[in-house]
């Protein structure tokens, strides 16, 4: 049961339901919203509200009690299982599959595929049970997703403090003189398309670092580290230093697929305290390179586990 519990603000006063809900709930369509009203799972004050179009007073309670049945449909699809155990699933997720579903997403999600054979648990929305972070269509690579809600809360954390370390492939356009750099600028929505993201001087605090890997006659391979988690934040910060990823739809000149690969990934497991590491095949897109030569970056966090053995 996905339960969300919220409080009408003073400038939500006279907001549609519907509208509320979309804008409340991540990842959800308006259409499938008024779906969940008339079917009963929202209530405002105990009472079920069943008017997509009820108008909200400031101060109300609104709650969503829609079933996860209700807006996830599991269906088998071929995932490559990196590693699994009872609290985490690791997924090397292909170019094209969609992580959860939302407003226009058609087609099953990676989290409907997990669905088949393993229970998720429920985080704040009832569309991404077990999700803690995302990658997008377009991007390949490894995705944790939790399987117990002490896993959930657990990753959601690191993340949160950033104390997950991801390491990323990506191929841009041009030659990048410099051996490696960091770039630290903010990211928000784009005030003239708001679908995009862009460098916003009122966006989030956003930081990548980079190093140069290789460079081609018109482009270069790069090993790039986000210690942020903003959506398109490596795409956005790559564009802004005159380097957009090869093949991006949005931020740069289509070729084929994006070439920007989620390599590697390092967490705290959940669930014995150490401190774990898992890397996805290179997809045979990118160019040739030593990629098995190249050492992890030293962790700064000691695995609780090996604080217990000493």
């Amino acid at each position: 049961m996905g339960k969300i519990e919220l409080r009408v603000a003073g400038e939500e006063d006279g907001f549609r339901l519907d509208r509320y809900l979309t804008e409340k709930i991540n990842g959800i369509s308006r259409s499938e919203v008024q779906r969940v009203i008339r079917a009963g799972y929202v209530t405002i004050g105990d009472v079920a509200a069943i008017q997509p179009s009820r108008r909200l007073k400031r101060g109300e309670r609104v709650l969503w009690e829609a079933p996860a049945h209700s807006l996830l449909t599991p269906a088998r699809i071929d995932l490559a299982i990196q590693y699994e155990d009872k609290e985490i699933v690791v997924v090397d997720k292909p170019v094209g599959l969609i992580v959860h579903p939302g407003a226009g997403v058609s087609g099953t999600t990676l989290v409907e595929g997990l669905l088949v054979d393993r229970s998720l648990p429920q985080g704040d929305d009832p569309v991404r049970p077990g999700i803690v972070h995302r990658l997008d269509k377009e991007t390949s690579g490894l995705i944790v997703v939790a399987k117990s809600s002490s896993a959930l809360d657990s990753l959601k954390e690191q993340f949160a403090t950033r104390r997950v370390t991801k390491l990323y492939l990506a191929q841009v356009e041009g030659e990048v003189v410099e051996e490696e750099g960091w770039i630290d600028a903010p990211i928000g929505r784009s005030p003239s398309c708001p679908s995009r993201m862009a460098i916003h001087p009122q966006g989030r605090s956003s930081q990548t670092e980079f190093r140069v890997l290789d460079r081609g006659k018109d482009t270069s391979l790069l090993l790039v580290r986000p210690l942020s988690g903003r959506t398109h934040q490596i795409r956005v910060h790559l564009r802004y230093i005159g380097h957009s990823v090869v093949g991006d739809p949005v931020y740069g000149r289509t070729r084929k697929r994006l070439l920007l690969h989620a390599w590697r990934i390092e967490f705290t497991h959940p669930g014995n305290g150490a401190r774990v590491r898992f890397e996805a095949p290179v997809p045979p897109e990118f160019p040739k390179y030593p990629y098995h030569e190249i050492p992890w970056p030293e962790s700064q966090y000691v695995s609780s586990q090996v604080q217990r053995d000493n």
